[in-house]
């Protein structure tokens, strides 16, 4: 019996070939990753998927970030850019609703915080994933997609609420 070191996380082999063992710490890394993101975020609060943008000043402030506001045809996005490099774009309706949410950072955002009440689909995805190879994490549940990829120090994703979409404005904008 031998124990296997998996980025930080231990593992007991028993008797296991070492390229099974390889793609078991893979498969191991890959679900603790995504668990230990959910659950514990790497970011401060941001204005939630699905709600209103009133919080976006506050998330300007703790971020102590730049909030550029741009206008687009059917919808305004607020683009805050902190000090650490991290940029999240929020995108707004006429009526003030957040539609949908993308980042690039160089760490993975709290999920939580981000998503809100959609972030449950997501971590039951996570969860339920039983085998995983490269690629981005993608959950599309009832009315809600979700989208993450990257590596160390350059994580991006994106999430959006297809209902909540403006009129004439494509999913494609959430990038």
């Amino acid at each position: 019996m031998g124990v296997v070191l998996c980025a930080g996380i231990r593992s007991i082999s028993l008797g296991i070939s070492q390229s099974n063992t390889g793609r078991g710490c893979r498969h191991m890394k890959i679900t603790s990753g995504v668990l230990l993101i959910l659950t514990l975020g790497a970011a401060p609060a941001w204005a939630v998927l699905g709600e209103y943008e009133s919080s976006v000043s506050l998330d300007q402030k703790y971020m102590r970030g730049e909030d550029r506001v741009i206008s687009a045809q059917g919808y305004r996005l607020h683009q805050i850019t902190s000090p650490n490099g991290a940029v999240v774009t929020e995108y707004v309706t006429p009526e003030g609703k957040v539609f949908g949410v993308s980042w690039r950072a160089p760490f993975i955002p709290n999920m939580e915080q981000l998503l809100g009440s959609y972030a449950t689909p997501v971590e039951q995805a996570a969860r339920a994933q039983t085998r995983r190879r490269g690629g981005p994490f993608i959950v599309r549940a009832n009315d809600f997609v979700f989208v993450s990829g990257g590596h160390m120090r350059a994580f991006h994703g994106s999430a959006y609420v297809p209902s909540l979409l403006p009129k004439n404005v494509s999913a494609e904008v959430v990038r």
